[in-house]
This record gives structure tokens, sequence and C-alpha cells, in this order.
């Protein structure tokens, strides 16, 4: 069915307003889990424990709601979008920030829109045109040049903590994808908690085995609690409502806003700078964002089959 244009822009904030809160994910994360020197909680309680609070709010929520329980054909997606965003992404990303600054995370964030956009197409038989590409590609290429740049290295080096980082976003536009498919007829609020239910047999005892022993400053226990309540709970609330309003393909393309909101809140959390070459990468992309979302994005000429 072709979106309306209420439903596009209504889509397209509360997109906006589920980047805003992911946009702190690394910082925190970084925050959570320390340096290689100065290490604080592991990458694998980060993930777990976060995930554990979550499905506990989760499962208040759903009890409070009276929410009914999935079809039976919704539980095969739920458990894909929980392997995606609940499991995959929340631990190969909270190992990998040990090992990388949130400048250059960044640079493989900025793939995570035009990834999303591709599995959204996919799933739901969206015909995006020629100029919605181009323009998510400039995106794209705007935002990885940026974080090159800004990391000071002449290429990227496919690091091991790289690659976890890439595996992390591909576990994510799969999650968002999903997610957004299960949103159309369920409450895009129900998808995550639901997912997060599903992912807790899983994460409860991880997370135990995984508590730490040493002591950890109180800014990082401030970190995780914001990854738990916010990262890996309410920010979904809005994001799959926004997805699920506007499209996947199209509302995807806010995510290349993210790295530069990152940046952002990085210089209170993480002490970073903020100097002109990113103003100027950032007016660039909100600039395509902009004309992206003007460019016509086809609905299906019939429902995708179950």
């Amino acid at each position: 069915m072709q979106k309306s244009f209420p439903d596009i822009r209504n889509g397209l904030w509360l997109g906006a307003l589920g980047i805003t809160i992911f946009a702190l994910t690394l910082p925190m994360s970084r925050l959570a889990v320390g340096t290689p020197e100065a290490p604080q909680m592991s990458g694998i309680f980060l993930a777990s424990g976060r995930a554990v609070i979550a499905a506990v709010l989760s499962a208040i929520f759903l009890l409070a709601s009276r929410a009914p329980w999935p079809r039976r054909a919704d539980w095969l997606p739920l458990g894909v979008v929980a392997l995606g965003v609940v499991f995959g992404f929340p631990l190969f990303t909270s190992i990998a920030m040990r090992y990388v600054e949130a400048v250059h995370a960044s640079v493989i964030v900025g793939v995570l829109p035009l990834a999303t956009a591709l599995v959204g197409a996919w799933l739901h038989r969206q015909r995006p045109s020629g100029g919605f590409w181009l323009c998510a590609g400039l995106g794209t290429a705007l935002v990885v040049c940026f974080a090159v740049l800004r990391s000071g290295q002449a290429g990227l080096q496919l690091a091991p903590a790289d690659l976890l980082l890439l595996a992390g976003m591909a576990c994510a536009a799969v999650g968002y994808g999903f997610g957004a498919r299960l949103s159309q007829h369920m409450r895009p609020d129900y998808v995550i908690c639901w997912a997060l239910l599903i992912s807790l047999p899983l994460n409860l005892p991880l997370a135990y085995i995984e508590y730490p022993l040493t002591a950890i400053k109180i800014e990082a226990w401030l970190a995780f609690g914001y990854v738990a309540v916010f990262s890996m709970w309410l920010g979904f609330f809005a994001w799959y409502r926004g997805l699920a309003l506007g499209g996947t393909v199209r509302v995807s393309q806010v995510q290349l806003l993210q790295p530069f909101l990152s940046m952002l809140f990085a210089i209170p959390v993480l002490g970073e700078s903020l100097d002109l070459l990113t103003a100027g990468f950032g007016l660039a992309v909100m600039a395509v964002v902009f004309i992206g979302r003007k460019m016509p994005v086809s609905a299906p000429s019939s429902p995708p089959s179950t």
C-alpha cells in the first residue's frame, strides 16, 4: 500500500527520535567497557546485561498493557529480530568498542542505512528510484569519507574490531528490516519486547557468568544503564514505529545522521572535539537526506507472500 505524506512525515520524525537515542550507544558503550589500558566491564556483560534489564522492563510492560501473544507465524521473524538487534549487534559492537574509538566506529556505522534499505527493499518488495539510490549511496560515501578523514587514516583497515563492527551492522540491518515488517501488524513496542523476552534464556546466564568481579567506575555503570533502558528498549519504540509508518527503505536513510550525532554526543562523554570538518560534512549529509526523502519509492504491486 502506498504511504501517505502524513505517514511518511511522522515516520521520519519518529525515526529521527530513535536514531538520536541510538546515537549515544557507541559513546556510552565505549565508556562502559573502557580501554585496553583501563578496562571496565566486559563487552559480553554489557551486551547480555543490558538485554536482561530491558527484558524485565518488557515483561512488566507486556503484562501491564495486556499484550496478546504473537501469532504462530510471527515467532520465527521475532527470533530473527532477537538474533539481530538483541544479541548480535550489542555483542559484536560491545566487544569491539574497547579497541576502537567512537569516531573510528562511525566509519562502519556509515554503511548501516544502505544495508537496512537493502533488507527492507527485499522484504517488502519495494522499488526505490535511481535518484533515491543515488542519494543513499552519496550520503553513505560522505559519512564514510568523513569518518576516515576524522580518524586520520589513509584508508580503511579491517582489523578484528572492524570485522566485529561490520558483523554488528549486518545484524542490525536484518533486525531492523524484520522488525519493521512485523510492525505492520503488531504494535512496534510489542515487537522489541517479545524479541527481548525470546533472548532472555540466552542472555541471563551470560550476564551472570560475565558479571564484573572487580570495581567498576560509576560512569561505566551509568553508561550501562543508558544502553539498557534507552538503546536496548525505548529507542526501538520510536524506531520500529517510524519504519512501519514511513517505510523501511525511506526512513532508514535517517541513519545517515547517526555517526555525526554520535560524535556530537562524544564531546561531553568522551572528550572529543568538534571542528569545521565535522560541521561541514554534517550539513552535507543533512542535505542529501533531505533530497533523498523527496525521491519516489514505489510500493509493491502485490503484498509479499508469507
